[in-house]
């Protein structure tokens, strides 16, 4: 018996593209929803917001009935926090705010096993068909099938950033441009020269030692991502889409509304 193979690196492996969308909310039904519509990956969170593990099971489970990878967010703490979510079968975790070499020497240590890494070994999870892939093969098919992105997110690790592009074990570097911008002192400015600056240097950076170049994006910049070579792009997030659905009903309804009152108006004067 063998893992379930990561649809991400099948597809990065052949040299395309990956997009994910970013789950806010924890209900199953919501990756569901997204999971219906052939992302490639959901790309759930642990970092901010209430989400716990039994949340993450049951959206990771919904992913796969449709063949639909997740990456994990994890929150920055023990070795634990990184591989639960691998052992509930997400494929892939994202780690934030990687400031260091040493620290994404890390992340390698603590989510790779041997000969990469010295993660603690239980194959009697999800990820590991509960003890029925044997106990080498799991170790094997865990480093081939799993990725690890983290995040450069701060300007401090741009120092060293050729050295962890260049570290094994880790598969694709994100550029986050939202933290990016409050770190260099300009929040909210997304064309500010700095983080144009270093969103390039990180894609160059990631493709030049073999890694992928991911980021975030939407439709109308997605051409540009990829022409700089991101090759894993997340679009968009649930928050956004309920948003932008209500909101467009909320204001239909109001012009139906002054319609309605503006008509009753003209015919009381009458």
């Amino acid at each position: 018996m063998r893992m379930r193979p990561s649809r991400v690196l099948k597809k990065l492996r052949s040299g395309g593209i990956v997009c994910s969308t970013k789950l806010n909310l924890y209900d199953a039904r919501a990756a569901e929803i997204a999971a219906m519509f052939d992302f490639d990956c959901l790309w759930l969170g642990m970092e901010h917001g209430p989400n716990d593990l039994s949340d993450i099971e049951k959206q990771i489970y919904a992913a796969k009935a449709y063949d639909v990878d997740v990456v994990v967010r994890v929150a920055r703490g023990s070795y634990s926090d990184h591989i639960r979510p691998l052992e509930l079968d997400a494929t892939g975790i994202m780690v934030p705010h990687v400031m260091s070499l040493e620290d994404a020497r890390n992340v390698v240590r603590m989510t790779r096993f041997h000969p990469v890494g010295r993660r603690p070994v239980d194959g009697g999870n999800a990820d590991g068909k509960y003890c029925n892939v044997p106990f080498v093969d799991y170790l094997q098919q865990a480093n081939e099938e799993r990725f690890i992105i983290v995040q450069i997110e701060d300007p401090e690790p741009l120092d060293e950033l050729d050295a962890i592009c260049a570290l094994d074990g880790i598969d694709i570097i994100l550029f986050g441009p939202g933290d990016f911008s409050h770190g260099i002192g300009a929040p909210g400015q997304f064309d500010h020269p700095d983080l144009l600056a270093a969103r390039r240097r990180v894609a160059e950076c990631a493709n030049r030692h073999g890694k992928v170049a991911g980021t975030v994006g939407g439709l109308g910049n997605l051409q540009e991502l990829i022409d700089l070579g991101f090759r894993f792009v997340n679009l968009g997030a649930d928050v956004l889409a309920l948003s932008q659905y209500y909101q467009g009903l909320a204001a239909g309804f109001r012009e139906h509304e002054a319609r309605y009152l503006r008509k009753r108006a003209e015919g009381d004067a009458s």
